[in-house]
């Protein structure tokens, strides 16, 4: 049965492919589904809330592209992590509660805040310099060049003067989330379809299933390598006064291109599990609690258990760190069991989960 699932997946995933091609042919250049190389129910944001599958400017679709879309929607509906009728859940992890969402979104918000606050505007006006110089020797404006050159290589020496062992001077930061609703037991199946393609040889499909497995906030910084981007543009304005233009608009795109992207990956469901503890520990230190918050607790607590597993399932730590949440998890839900109340439950936990958290985000 689950062979036949899984074929059936594969299959889906082909034919979305085909469907992405149509869009190519027919040229409905706005609609970006990327449906190729995503699979179901996975949505990518990208600041300030940017969603690729939305449709141009004009907000209009072509015929093409609204069949399109509903044949997509169909499988999204027929595949594995879009399924809403998973029996083996228990709580519905697609229906996020608002407060969860929000403060999952504030602290994301944080740590984008904390990288821009890292942005050294020297090193942006070095760049935007290097760009107007590269743009005014194509333009044959060498004065204009050398002028901008200068101004770039003065930024570049003020940067270094400040902190000589500085090796990376920040100049953007960009934020894309991506994001994966379903559950555990879905999650599993997709991983088993795609181990299924990879048994079979095919590489390529099960790289386009793997390719949407992630639940994550990805906080990119651009740096400026201050140990060659100086010295590569102190070269351009030589080669300029020796009339050598070309050779001189090449080295300065090569030094363009050298900027070093950082990667900072924040896992959304190890901070949706610490938000749902969050909560669930405030009603777990309430004594005589109503029938109506006893379900509460136990519903938080249940939430916190499946986002638990999709985290592990994802890949956000070793599976070894999550053996003693769980434990730990079993531990307070018998604690907490029938009304039962108390202080000091969550700690252990709660300090585990965020060193889970630190370990991605660092």
């Amino acid at each position: 049965m689950l062979l036949a699932h899984n074929k059936l997946y594969r299959l889906i995933v082909q034919f979305r492919q085909d469907v992405s091609s149509v869009f190519s042919s027919t040229g409905s250049k706005d609609s970006r589904l990327a449906a190729a190389d995503q699979t179901p129910a996975v949505y990518f944001m990208e600041t300030p809330n940017r969603f690729t599958r939305e449709v141009g400017s004009t907000g209009l679709m072509s015929s093409s592209s609204i069949l399109a879309a509903l044949l997509l929607a169909l499988l999204f509906s027929l595949s594995p992590i879009a399924t809403a009728e998973d029996t083996n859940a228990s709580t519905d992890v697609g229906e996020t509660s608002t407060a969860i969402e929000s403060e999952v979104q504030a602290k994301t918000n944080e740590e984008m805040a904390e990288r821009r606050k890292n942005v050294l505007q020297d090193a942006v006006a070095a760049i935007t310099q290097s760009k107007e110089a590269l743009q005014a020797l194509d333009e044959n404006r060498i004065d204009d060049a050398l002028e901008n050159l200068a101004i770039a290589t003065g930024k570049l020496e003020l940067i270094v003067a400040r902190d000589p062992r500085l090796a990376l001077a920040p100049t953007d930061v960009t934020v894309k989330t991506y994001d994966i609703y379903g559950s555990p037991a879905a999650i599993r199946a997709s991983i088993a379809a795609a181990e299924d393609a990879l048994e079979d040889g095919d590489v390529q499909m099960a790289r386009r299933m793997l390719s949407g497995l992630r639940s994550e906030t990805v906080i990119t910084v651009a740096n400026l390598p201050l140990g060659t981007y100086p010295d590569a543009i102190k070269a351009i304005a030589p080669l300029i006064d020796e009339g050598k233009v070309e050779e001189a608009k090449r080295g300065l795109q090569a030094a363009l291109n050298t900027l070093v992207l950082t990667d900072q990956i924040v896992p959304l469901p190890v901070l949706r599990t610490e938000e749902n503890l969050k909560q669930a520990e405030e009603l777990a230190e309430k004594e005589e609690r109503s029938d109506e918050e006893n379900e509460k607790l136990a519903s938080q607590l249940g939430a916190a258990r499946q986002y638990l597993e999709i985290a592990d399932l994802l890949g956000y730590g070793h599976p070894t760190d999550y053996d003693s949440l769980y434990e730990q998890l079993d531990a307070i839900e018998e604690k907490t069991y029938d009304g039962k109340s108390g202080r000091g439950f969550f700690d252990n936990i709660t300090e585990k989960v965020r060193s889970l958290l630190s370990a991605k985000t660092s």
